[in-house]
């Protein structure tokens, strides 16, 4: 080893000792202090190239990490140096896309999850305790509300619900143990949305965090704590992904709040695994593109379906005379941006009651697929009240307006004209 060697290691060596910090938890491919676009930050946030200069971000598949000495291992195990110890805790190929996202959210940090069910709950074990009360909107996804019913509750966490577009329930709902405030906007499955500036607003005045779960919308289309949110969720398994390949989910805020997320996963092993957050990197490069895709393909498919004769109501924002089109707008930061998820309820015929015509509509699709999953590149199609909401009471879908004739479909990325054509067959032959 040349002197010139040992002199730059030494002077390494000193700067991490001077701040605590591993080399890797320091530096950035990119400045975000020089202002980059939405799309730059896409592609090249986050990730810190080693030594062997590698241009995509590699996959760091290792359980656990080295030390240079008995001290190196104790100073990161007391907090004195901040770097890896078990990739249960962290890992490089998660460090990178919790730094990318929370670039894209405006968040100051991400806590990266093995689902975006592993999200939710590290959510309720960070901010919640017993005898806490948490007010969540009636329209969300099935598994959120049983988690919230049958576990939190289970666990002396006061749970109620309001619906989501009603701002006077809301205030009317807040206890004086009310912790957190939770929605979903656009919601699951019917596209509501949440007026987030006015729930940001009651929930700083009564010293509650607010809960946004983004996953409908992105990034790409709306940042929940540019309007005021705390605590940002995502089912990353969904866009951000955008292919159907992996599972995942991340929360996204503030230093402090993320350190409480983080102490669940890293306790609990709630991790994401590093082959799943490579995937969720390279697909948050094309995050804002492949949007731009499927909202462009959804404002057709809902102009499309509200005007054919045996469909009664359309549940998207994008529709102009929807009664939160004008709020979905101004949250909405991409023009004409307002997700791909929509609701669309079929009417009965002179042989089939509600539910058969949902059915003979869904079984007529030749090209869509009939699945649960959503945000896929693919168009997916799906019954609520018999999958993602069956597991609720009969009353329970009522007041999410999950009703037997509703049909949630995921807008993907194929050719317009073909995705209308598909659905065209069953409800023409009603």
């Amino acid at each position: 080893m040349s002197q010139s060697q040992t002199k730059d290691e030494n002077n390494l060596n000193q700067k991490n000792s001077n701040d605590g910090l591993d080399p890797n938890w320091r530096n950035d491919a990119l400045d975000l202090g020089l202002d980059y676009g939405m799309q730059t930050i896409a592609v090249r946030a986050g990730q810190h190239r080693t030594d062997e200069g590698e241009h995509s971000e590699p996959i760091f598949t290792t359980s656990s990490y080295v030390y240079r000495s008995a001290a190196d291992a104790a100073a990161h195990f007391d907090g004195t140096k901040t770097g890896n110890v078990y990739s249960r805790h962290t890992n490089p190929s998660v460090r990178t896309f919790e730094r990318r996202l929370a670039a894209l959210e405006n968040g100051e940090r991400a806590v990266a999850t093995a689902s975006g069910m592993g999200a939710i709950l590290t959510m309720c074990l960070a901010y919640l305790k017993a005898g806490d009360h948490l007010l969540a909107a009636n329209q969300l996804f099935g598994s959120s509300i049983g988690l919230f019913n049958n576990y939190m509750a289970k666990f002396g966490v006061e749970v109620s619900y309001v619906d989501c577009f009603d701002n006077e329930a809301w205030a009317n709902a807040v206890q004086p143990n009310t912790k957190v405030i939770y929605c979903e906007s656009p919601s699951n499955p019917l596209a509501q949305i949440c007026d987030i500036g006015y729930l940001s607003q009651l929930c700083k005045a009564n010293d509650i965090l607010l809960v946004v779960d983004n996953c409908f919308a992105t990034p790409a289309l709306q940042r929940p704590l540019d309007l005021g949110a705390d605590v940002v969720i995502h089912s990353a398994t969904k866009y951000l992904d955008g292919q159907g390949r992996v599972l995942g989910g991340a929360l996204v805020g503030s230093d402090k709040l993320m350190q409480e997320a983080f102490t669940v996963v890293r306790s609990g092993g709630i991790s994401m695994s590093p082959f799943n957050a490579w995937v969720f990197t390279k697909g948050l490069e094309t995050l804002k593109l492949r949007m731009q895709a499927h909202c462009q393909n959804a404002n057709q498919v809902a102009e499309f379906l509200v005007n054919h004769p045996n469909v009664s109501t359309v549940h998207f924002s994008g529709l102009s005379d929807h009664s939160a089109h004008e709020l979905a707008t101004r949250q909405h930061h991409m023009k004409d941006g307002y997700g791909a998820i929509m609701g669309f309820e079929v009417k009965a015929s002179d042989s089939l009651d509600t539910k058969e015509a949902a059915w003979h509509v869904i079984d007529s699709t030749q090209m869509v697929s009939i699945t649960n999953n959503l945000g896929d590149a693919k168009t997916t199609i799906t019954h609520p009240a018999t999958t993602t909401h069956f597991r609720l009471t009969a009353e329970a879908r009522a007041e999410a307006g999950v009703k037997d004739g509703l049909i949630r479909l995921s807008v993907g990325l194929e050719d317009v004209e073909d995705i209308i054509k598909d659905l065209a067959r069953g409800l023409d032959s009603l």
